[in-house]
């Protein structure tokens, strides 16, 4: 007798011995580690290339390192991806929120070195792009394969990727209360008995895995000089508008030149473009260079002198007005020098950016209003608060802002200014912008996982699994006597009207002719063609269910053609769509 492969056995056994919650608890603890790992090998690998690279820097000629080593690791990062794996590396969370809603949660195996790899090349030579995308990208492709491994379903396989991500970004930031936030507001993960626990393990023990690492250092260490002062009140509340509209404008630039790289079909052409776009801002503009890590710390410490460190124009520091268009300036690129990395074909994340923008924005602001007179203001306490507020702007993720830069700081003290700015700069943007930057394309194609469970369960629902074929189609020149044949044996009670060529001419609906159908007399003289009638409402299998389903109650009918092309489909029932839901609304309420 064939003896079962140790998988299989293992499988049945943990069915027999193992309670899916115990299992998942079990799970949760592997994900946290092997997460964290991922942290620790891209974190640790930044800083070995980056060293290697810039370690020997000399004024003489490091102006010219900068203009052409983020285009070399950029084409690192391309040649990797079409020649060696030749498969597609995803931008990090965005790939993990397809993946959830588009993919069934299912994530390539390759996905969980290859964002490892790509991001080293692409951050480690200077692209303007952070870490924290591909690390979370890394931990989902993680949670993803062990749930396949372990043939688990869709629900809990989406929770594996929320645990992983969750622990991923514990171990990036050291951030375990943000982490949880994270897989809730931005990955949808829902919040029941089911996942809150596994989540906290997972967060825990990636953090612990990187505190073993990497050390339980504050990322970005801030000593509050002065604490939060009710007076400063106002001040906060104008940074929290600040932080919005430079999200809006962050959000535009990147969708814009999202669009704009996509429609360049060569990919060496968007190398060349980008890498040529990159080194010329950086070259200009050294502190663009890489994630900005040292950047955001100086601005933690109120020192702007990083804007002229290896700079061209370092000889006029001491110049107050240009420190103020040096901020200004710096603001504006920063948002290109990211889209541009991700258009020439780099592979990074936008946290990282955004906490940069944030704390150059943040003292910028405290600066200015100093100069001007309204002061005194602690440029610390600001340039901390603004990276809050740009957080909760672009990613649209007021929570996860508040708690992330309050862990990654140890700013507890600043936490009512947090709320302030973070809260004020998200209601500024959803003014003009719904979604953010990792959404707004699943959202403009209606496959965005929400909250909202009816909108979430009709994104999962496919037009083509739904469409029902059983439909006898009867040709537009046959008469009655051949539809009378045609209805005899169907068990439906509509009739497509269709040529040779499958070209949709109408339909008949059987009450609409019940008062003919048993005069002969009339079988041959009346022809299908004067009894058909064209719906007023048509269904396209590329359309998403949200939209068929306001179809379905606008007209009240019951069934739908769905035509591709003007060619005839088949028709989309309300009884199947309705149990379809039915079914997937149980798979996800139950715990």
């Amino acid at each position: 007798m064939k003896r079962l492969p140790l998988l299989t056995r293992f499988l049945i056994w943990r069915i027999n011995h193992i309670s899916d919650k115990h299992f998942m608890m079990i799970i949760s603890l592997v994900i946290g580690i092997l997460a964290g790992l991922g942290a620790v090998i891209i974190k640790n690998g930044v800083l070995l290339v980056k060293e290697c690279l810039t370690s020997g820097f000399t004024s003489y000629y490091h102006h010219y390192l900068y203009f052409i080593y983020p285009a070399i690791g950029i084409l690192i990062t391309v040649i990797y991806i079409r020649f060696l794996i030749k498969q597609h590396v995803g931008h990090g969370i965005p790939s993990v929120l397809y993946a959830i809603s588009k993919n069934h949660g299912i994530i390539k195996r390759h996905n969980i070195f290859s964002s490892i790899i790509t991001s080293i090349f692409t951050v480690g030579f200077g692209g303007s792009v952070g870490l924290e995308g591909p690390t979370v990208a890394t931990g989902a492709a993680i949670g993803s394969n062990l749930g396949q491994l372990f043939r688990f379903n869709y629900k809990q396989i989406t929770l594996l990727l929320g645990l992983a991500s969750s622990a991923a970004m514990a171990a990036i930031f050291k951030s375990p209360i943000a982490a949880v936030v994270f897989a809730i507001e931005v990955l949808m993960i829902d919040l029941t008995l089911a996942s809150v626990i596994p989540l906290l393990i997972a967060s825990a023990t990636g953090l612990l895995t990187s505190y073993y690492f990497l050390g339980n250092s504050v990322l970005y260490p801030l000593e509050i000089v002065k604490g939060f002062e009710f007076n400063d009140i106002p001040y906060y509340i104008l940074l929290g508008i600040l932080a919005g509209f430079i999200s809006v404008y962050f959000t535009k630039v990147y969708i814009l030149i999202e669009s704009r790289f996509s429609k360049i079909k060569t990919w060496y052409y968007r190398w060349i473009i980008g890498g040529l776009i990159l080194g010329i801002l950086i070259f200009i503009f050294p502190t663009l260079y890489g994630e900005g890590y040292e950047a955001i710390n100086a601005c933690l410490k109120g020192d702007y002198s990083i804007l002229f460190e290896n700079s061209i124009f370092s000889p006029y520091k001491d110049s107050i007005i240009l420190v103020f268009i040096l901020f200004l300036l710096i603001l504006f690129f920063k948002a290109i020098a990211t889209s541009v990395t991700f258009g020439a074909g780099g592979i990074g994340g936008i946290f990282a950016p955004t906490l940069f923008m944030g704390a150059f924005a943040g003292l910028f602001f405290a600066n200015l209003f100093n100069y001007l007179g309204f002061g005194p203001l602690t440029e610390s306490n600001f340039a901390m608060v603004g990276m809050s507020g740009l957080i909760a702007g672009v990613l649209h993720a007021p929570l996860t802002a508040i708690f992330l830069i309050a862990e990654i700081t140890g700013g507890y003290e600043l936490f009512v200014p947090l709320m302030i700015t973070s809260t004020i700069s998200y209601a500024t943007i959803r003014l003009f912008i719904t979604n953010s930057v990792y959404t707004h394309q699943l959202a403009k194609r209606g496959e965005l996982i929400t909250h909202h469970k009816d909108k979430a369960i009709l994104s999962l629902l496919k037009v083509n699994k739904l469409i029902e074929k059983n439909f006898i189609p009867v040709k537009p020149d046959a008469t009655l006597g051949d539809l009378v044949k045609v209805i005899t044996k169907s068990t439906r009670n509509i009739f497509p009207v269709i040529d040779e060529e499958n070209n949709f001419y109408g339909m008949i609906f059987l009450d609409d002719i019940r008062n003919i159908i048993f005069k002969p007399e009339k079988y041959d003289d009346v022809k299908v063609n004067s009894l058909m009638y064209m719906p007023n409402t048509l269904i396209d299998p590329d359309e998403s269910m949200e939209e068929v389903a306001k179809k379905f109650q606008k007209t009240g009918n019951y069934n739908l053609p769905v035509l591709k092309d003007g060619k005839y489909v088949g028709f989309i029932s309300r009884a199947n769509v309705f149990s379809e839901y039915r079914r997937l609304l149980k798979d996800f309420s139950d715990e």
